[in-house]
């Protein structure tokens, strides 16, 4: 998902519009006679809105039928005023009512409120930006209401809300890079609608590390179970966008992943997360003993080398946590496998896969947003959803991925070519 290089403050988005434009200290005096309520400032803000906006209209009639009124109608030219209708807008103020020109042979098509529109500037994104926050349609017809005096209908927000998934689609289908030196992935589950019930869906995010050290959001994948058939759907998706090569994909133990992703991507090494695998250690504890297993686990992913780590996984599971706790030993040894890439590495490479926590506290915020949401219609609302609110996030965070200065060069020197060309 690209993002600015900084994150703009209010007053930077203020000097960036410019200076507005000067209001007459006269006329200011006859508007603003003495000190003056809230609601009496409002309602002149209103008036003033409405004001321009017909205003406005006017101007972009005169301009339709190259005349001002009174004065003579162009040679030839049969079309002419047609007096004028009433419409309520919804604004950013409220909602307020505008006489808008018509013509005769109703050829007018004005651009600063195009016809069968009753929304004014800004005020689509105050509901999207509501929606992405996981407010459900009525949340917002209830803020609509109370903020703006006026009723709107569920299809009203629906309609605006829809207007994104195109841009959805666009950013889903959009070229990607050609080589991700890190890609994170995980997912999370949603309650959506289909075949006469509700089931929950898993929600598949990936999140690449660019050469550059900026994260980037992948793509979102939706699918009732996964499985090496679905992995190798992703992967493949991936390559057609363009990505070529991926050198390290860290993953919780998913299901078929790593046979997916070597078929697609054969060079690319696959890495178990450190804490995923010493969080479901730790599940087979009792609560009092959780700090001691932890630290005698921690010689293991602390190795100097995959020999090391083996001779302290033998150490832990001959020892008495071991004894006791059987199962932790059988889940680090069926992990190994994808446990062992990670001693390869130097420590500033360790640093930044030893964990999915990139991806997992995206994850966690996207939890909040769709826990009050109770279910989605359907795949589309709820990708919608999850997109508008990614957007969002890593919009807040802007920050480059861990200290990536230092392991951009142990990436360049242990990957080669793989690493420099694809960024040249």
């Amino acid at each position: 998902m690209d993002m600015p290089s900084k994150r703009r403050t209010v007053a930077a988005q203020a000097a960036a519009r410019g200076p507005l434009p000067e209001v007459p200290a006269q006329l200011l005096d006859q508007l603003v006679r003495g000190p003056m309520t809230p609601t009496e400032v409002q309602d002149l803000f209103l008036s003033f809105q409405k004001a321009v906006i017909e205003r406005a209209m006017g101007a972009e009639m005169n301009l339709h039928l190259g005349y001002r009124p009174g004065e003579p109608k162009p040679e030839g030219q049969a079309n002419e005023r047609n007096g004028a209708s009433s419409k309520t807008l919804i604004t950013e103020r409220g909602a307020v009512r505008v006489e808008l020109p018509r013509d005769r042979d109703g050829s007018f098509e004005p651009i600063l409120i195009p016809k069968h529109e009753r929304r004014f500037t800004g005020f689509d994104d105050k509901i999207i930006a509501m929606y992405a926050r996981g407010m459900s349609v009525r949340e917002i017809q209830g803020f609509i209401a109370e903020s703006y005096g006026t009723q709107v209908s569920a299809d009203f927000i629906s309609s605006i809300t829809d207007e994104v998934m195109a841009e959805t689609i666009t950013w889903q289908s959009r070229p990607l890079e050609p080589m991700y030196p890190v890609v994170f992935f995980d997912a999370l589950r949603v309650k959506i609608r289909g075949d006469g019930g509700v089931s929950n869906k898993a929600v598949y995010l990936a999140l690449g590390i660019q050469a550059d050290g900026q994260r980037d959001v992948l793509g979102l994948w939706i699918e009732q179970t996964e499985g090496a058939k679905f992995w190798l759907k992703v992967f493949n998706d991936l390559k057609t966008r363009g990505c070529q090569d991926i050198l390290i994909a860290v993953v919780d133990g998913l299901k078929g992943l790593a046979e997916a992703i070597t078929t697609v991507f054969p060079k690319a090494t696959v890495q178990t997360c450190i804490v995923h695998l010493i969080r479901n250690s730790l599940d087979y504890v009792g609560w009092k003993d959780r700090k001691l297993v932890a630290q005698a686990l921690r010689p293991i992913y602390t190795a100097v080398s995959e020999s090391a780590a083996q001779d302290a996984l033998q150490a832990f599971a001959t020892g008495p946590w071991g004894v006791k706790y059987p199962s932790i030993v059988q889940s680090w040894t069926r992990a190994w496998e994808h446990v062992t890439p990670f001693f390869v590495f130097p420590p500033d490479i360790r640093r930044v896969i030893y964990t999915t926590n990139a991806i997992e506290s995206l994850n966690m915020q996207l939890r909040k947003i769709i826990k009050t949401r109770g279910h989605f219609p359907n795949d589309d609302s709820a990708i919608k959803l999850l997109w508008l609110a990614l957007r969002n996030v890593l919009n807040k965070n802007v920050r480059r991925a861990f200290d990536w200065q230092r392991a951009m060069n142990q990436f360049a020197i242990l990957f080669g070519e793989r690493f420099t060309l694809a960024r040249g």
